[in-house]
């Protein structure tokens, strides 16, 4: 006859083994739906990172004009960029600082962040390609325009359909140099 402590371990061990084998088969099935999502968005990482490719291999199409660093054209504090930079007014040009329209900053979802710097390739004369670091943000009604810092005695200038690329260095002067 079997005792009823015997009874009870038998019952003990029959929940467990059975525990055991349904928490594996949960363990496997999650494993399947983990790896499925995982590949998915190793699909979607691929397709962005094919995309971005394009996107420096073209850049963004924008207007660049300038600002100076008065009130009138800025906020009260003209000598303070947007990322908390301080400036010598007198010397604004020779910074190679610029403004960029809301909507091409990380912060309002955009691909460029303060501290970038930002090739501008296409002006009309050329006499504003170059680098640029990205220290300042535009006022909200502007959209993919760039505006370059500039000194008091610079008369206003508007260049339009420029591109803008995002310096990866040196990766990305390869492939802009290549498309020349």
């Amino acid at each position: 006859m079997i005792s009823e402590n015997q009874r009870l371990i038998a019952y003990v061990i029959l929940v467990v083994l059975l525990n055991g084998f349904f928490s594996v088969n949960m363990i496997e099935k999650n494993k399947r739906i983990y790896n499925s999502q995982l590949n998915n968005q190793m699909a979607v990482t691929e397709t962005l990172r094919s995309e971005l490719t394009e996107f420096y291999k073209y850049g963004v199409v924008v207007d660049v004009t300038m600002y100076r660093p008065n009130v009138r054209e800025t906020d009260n504090t003209p000598n303070i960029t947007a990322d908390g930079t301080r400036i010598r007014i007198s010397k604004a040009s020779d910074y190679k600082y610029v403004a960029l329209s809301r909507n091409l900053l990380k912060r309002w979802g955009g691909p460029f962040d303060y501290g970038d710097f930002i090739l501008i390739k296409g002006t009309t004369d050329g006499h504003k390609d170059g680098v640029y670091n990205v220290r300042d943000t535009m006022n909200p009604k502007y959209v993919n325009y760039v505006d370059i810092l500039e000194s008091k005695h610079v008369q206003p200038y508007k260049y339009t359909d420029v591109h803008l690329y995002k310096m990866n260095w040196p990766t990305n002067l390869v492939s802009i140099n290549s498309n020349n």
